[in-house]
This record gives C-alpha cells, structure tokens and sequence, in this order.
C-alpha cells in the first residue's frame, strides 16, 4: 500500500515510498493504487462560480492545476481520461470569457501557459505545423491530430450522443457542442467582434467572422487555387472536383456533398418546417427562406443594381437582373442550345422537352412544370390578387403583371426591337413581335399539323378540334374555350368598360371594341363620289362591291 507518494520536477527522477521500498523510475502504473483520473485532480467549475472568485484565487487554481499537470505529464504519466483537453479548453475558456468583458490582456503568466508548460500539450500544438495525425478511424480511415477529437469522431458511427440539453432534451455528442446550443437558450453571445460590434455564441465563429473585415482566405484549394475562410468550405467545394457525395438519403436514396444539404433535404419527406414568420405564421424549411420572406412584409430591397438603380429583395435576383445590361445567358440547354440568364429558367425549360409537369392543382388536375406556376394557377381558382396598382387600384394575380401593368401609367417600353425600332412594354410582347419578321411559328398542334405563332392561338385552334369550352360563366353558365372569352364576357354583367378611348372618352368592354372605334377618328378608308365613310375594311369592302367599277376610291 501507498503510505506516501512525493513528486518532484527537479530531477528527471521520481520515487514513490511504499511499505516494501522504492518503486523504479518511469513506471506508468501503479500495483497498489487505482488510475489516477481526471477527477482525482481537477476542480471544475461553473462560469457563474468562476466570476465569484476573486483574482487571487483564480491565480491559486491555475497555479496548483498548471503544477498538477506538468508533475504528472513530467514522470511520463498516461492520462486514463481522456476528455482531460475538453476540461482544460474549458478552464482556459473561462480566462477568455472573462477578458473579454473586462478587456483585460492575459498576463505574462498566461502568456507562458499558452506556451505550453508541460511537453504533452507541445507536442499536440506541433501537430498543427506538422499537419500530424497519429489517431486513425478504424471504421472509416479517417485521421486526427487529437485523441479526444477520434473520439468525439466515433460517435459519428455509433450514433452515441451522451451530452444532453436539460432544458429541450436535445442530445450532443462533445460537450463544447452543448455548450454552443445551450446559448440558444439564454440568447448568450460573449464573443463580440471589435469592428462591427456583431456578437457570437462562440469563439471560433468569431475568428471566422473577422476574416470578413481583413479579406483573409487561408484554406486554398490545392487543384484550382480557390481559396475559403473556413476548413470546412474548402472541404465541401473539394467534392466539386471529386464528385464525391457521402450524405444519402435514407428514403429515396439522394446522395448530398454535405450533411447540412441532407439534413434539409429530408424535410421534404417529413414536412418539416421550423421556421415560422410571426407576422403571418408561414413555415419555412429553411432559415434563410424565412429572412427573404420578410422582406415581402417590410418591402425592403437592399441589392440594388449599379446601372439603372433596381433594387431586389434577393442578392441572385439581382445577379440575373444584371445579366440583362450585360446579355450573358450562362445556363445553357443540352437538348436544344437555348441559352438563358438563371437556373430556373434553364431547369423550366427543360421540363418542355420532358413533358414532365409534376405540380398537379388538386381542384382540376391541371399539371405544371414547376410550383410558383401552380401556385399562380390557384389563384384563378380563389380569385385571389395579391398585387394592386398604387395609382388607378388595379389587381393582379402575379407581381411580373403589376409591373407591366405600371407601364400604361408611365408609357415606359423599355423592350425595343432591333430590327423595326418598335418598343414593347414586356420581353413577352417584343418576343412574339419579332415573329412577325422572321415567320417564325413554334406552335404546332399535333392533330392537324397547323403551326401558330403564339402558344395562346394554339392552344385556342385545339378547341376547335376538342369542342371543349371549360370556362363557365358562374352568372349564366354560358361557357367559352378561352379565359379571355370569359372575362370579357364577364363585363356584360358587371357593366365594366376598362378600356377607355383617350379622344372622346367613349369606354369598351374589351381592347380590340376600343381599337376599332380608334379608326372612327382617324379615317382609313374614303370613297371620293359617296358619302359612305368607315373604319372597318369589312364595311369599305362591302362599299367596294356596291360602286364596282368606279374610279373615285382612293386610300387615304
């Protein structure tokens, strides 16, 4: 039995007296004793019983814990606990925590710990010149620097996750990863930035942050030289170059080049969505979702372009917006070599090779290539009209018709065409136009062979086969083939004339009654010997044929 164990870092020698004499030197273990562990030596405490201490007693801890370790590490000690760095990160954690409120410099004394006093913490800090990794995974290969770091690794693989959060149940598999979620809790964030004022849950979230104020990139990628403020971005845009993607989806299989994509991706299958907006209670998949969507209820736009001022509420609504000064279409279709400005639009057009229409309206069975189509068809069901004029109090189903719409007030065209110097209110309008030039006619219906210019007139001309008429009057039950049809069929009810002549005042129930009074005061056709005079070339032909032969016509 032990009676007395003296330790002494003067010599490279030390002598434990037991009742049978000296035990030899550089022995690990003991016979007669338990292992020392991380416990029998250590006094943890609480940061809200750290900041009780007064400096003297905090400068007593370090000075017998810093000579506990380095007596032990000197006589070649093997530590059986080995989380001891996570208790020591932690000791060291309260020292900066409380600088960081007091803003006082770590003493020389500090100082020369962080030099490492006892060799074993040397020769972990040399790893990260040596770029060492002695600890290897034997399930997956992987490699580290640390013990403790293999494993907190493991429990990647077992699953094992022994820190949990008292107040929300949630489970950790590192205690410093607790210790981060359980700021969420008290709204914690001690690590503030000394530029900008942006506060931290931790410290190396910090680091990262001020990378941004100094511009430093220090993990470069060693095959196209791209450089990243974080470890872990390089490692992820590694696999571009790989093509590695070790997150799959258990359900269906989709594989992901980081954990974060999967984790997100899985919501898909379950519905989740945590993020709520508490101005009107939508749910969001994702964070950053839930931070655009806001912008919809303040209006901010803070991405604005520097050539004509356009602000956007999204930074890559703005990237493509930009594209429309420059011209660059970098998304290009493999099918047919149609180029376009973003991805969406590249993956939506890809769909019309497809034919696949996956968002189907539960209320007609009616299928789109994408969800915000579908989404915009519902409201033909609703009624719903969420974006109103500002100035005549007009409503529209879609934002991109409002904008549009705004152009009649300021008689902006902004879409001109570069072969006739005719200006167009929207791209769509200008597109269709230029048709009219090169006899271009996409639209082909697969019943007859006959092509149209216009997918509207196709879709029109299949009625004709079909005698199908699916818009109904809920007045009268009188039906159409068009929803144009219905809506202006709609105004014999309702009275409403929108289209107003600008001359005379006179108003329509639709556009093309207007252009043909239009004509009334700008005379096209006059017969010189008759008084008869119209507008219409339907009328002037039928006068035509009543003054046959006669040579007092002209066109005027």
């Amino acid at each position: 039995m032990v009676s007395e164990w003296l330790l002494s870092t003067d010599g490279e020698e030390w002598w434990a007296k037991t009742s049978e004499g000296p035990l030899s030197p550089g022995r690990e273990e003991w016979p007669a004793m338990n292992a020392v562990t991380y416990d029998d030596v250590h006094v943890d405490f609480t940061w809200e019983e750290w900041a009780l201490l007064d400096p003297s007693q905090k400068r007593l801890y370090k000075d017998v814990m810093l000579e506990t370790y380095g007596n032990l590490t000197a006589i070649g000690y093997k530590w059986k606990d080995h989380h001891i760095e996570e208790h020591c990160e932690s000791s060291r954690r309260h020292g900066r925590h409380g600088r960081s409120h007091t803003g006082e410099k770590p003493s020389e004394y500090a100082q020369s710990v962080n030099s490492y006093a006892y060799h074993s913490h040397l020769q972990r800090h040399e790893r990260i010149h040596t770029r060492e990794k002695p600890y290897g995974c034997n399930q997956c290969g992987k490699t580290f620097s640390q013990h403790w770091y293999l494993q907190i690794h493991k429990r990647a693989h077992t699953g094992e996750k022994p820190y949990e959060c008292n107040q929300c149940g949630k489970a950790f598999a590192c205690n410093s990863s607790l210790q981060k979620h359980k700021r969420t809790h008290t709204g914690e964030k001690p690590y503030e930035c000394n530029q900008c004022g942006k506060a931290f849950v931790c410290h190396n979230y910090l680091q990262i942050h001020k990378r941004k104020h100094t511009g430093e990139k220090p993990y470069e990628c060693n095959q196209c030289g791209k450089a990243f403020t974080r470890h872990s971005i390089l490692q992820i845009h590694k696999r571009t170059h790989t093509g590695e993607k070790p997150y799959e989806c258990n359900q269906c299989g989709k594989a992901f080049t980081h954990h974060s994509s999967l984790r997100i991706h899985k919501r898909t299958h379950t519905g989740e969505k945590p993020y709520e907006c508490n101005q009107c209670g939508k749910f969001f998949i994702l964070h950053s979702v839930l931070q655009i969507h806001k912008r919809t209820h303040t209006g901010e736009k803070p991405y604005e372009c520097n050539q004509c001022g356009k602000a956007f509420a999204y930074h890559n609504y703005l990237q493509i917006h930009k594209r429309t000064h420059t011209g660059e279409k970098p998304y290009e279709c493999n099918q047919c070599g149609k180029a376009f400005p973003g991805p969406s639009h590249l993956q939506m057009h890809e769909k019309t090779h497809t034919g696949e229409k996956p968002y189907g309206c539960n209320q007609c069975g009616k299928a789109f290539a994408s969800n915000s189509s579908l989404q915009i068809h519902k409201r033909t069901h609703t009624g719903e009209k969420p974006y109103e004029c500002n100035q005549c109090g007009k409503a529209f189903a879609r934002h991109s018709y409002l904008q549009i719409h705004k152009r009649t007030h300021t008689g902006e065209k902004p879409y001109e065409c570069n072969q006739c110097g005719k200006a167009f209110a929207c791209t769509v309008t200008l597109r269709k136009h230029k048709r009219t030039h090169t006899g271009e006619k996409p639209y082909e219906c697969n019943q007859c062979g006959k092509a149209f210019a216009q997918q509207s007139h196709l879709q029109r001309h299949k009625s004709t086969h079909t005698g199908e008429k699916p818009y109904e009057c809920n007045q009268c039950g009188i039906a159409f083939s068009q929803p144009a049809y219905l809506q202006i069929h709609k105004r014999t009810h309702t009275g409403e004339k929108p289209y107003e002549c600008n001359q005379c005042g006179k108003a329509f129930a639709c556009h093309r009654s207007l252009q043909i009074h239009q004509r009334t005061h700008t005379v096209i056709f006059r017969c010189l010997r008759s008084t008869v005079c119209s507008a219409q070339s339907e009328i002037h032909t039928l006068h035509l044929i009543n003054t046959k032969g006669r040579d007092d016509l002209v066109h005027v």
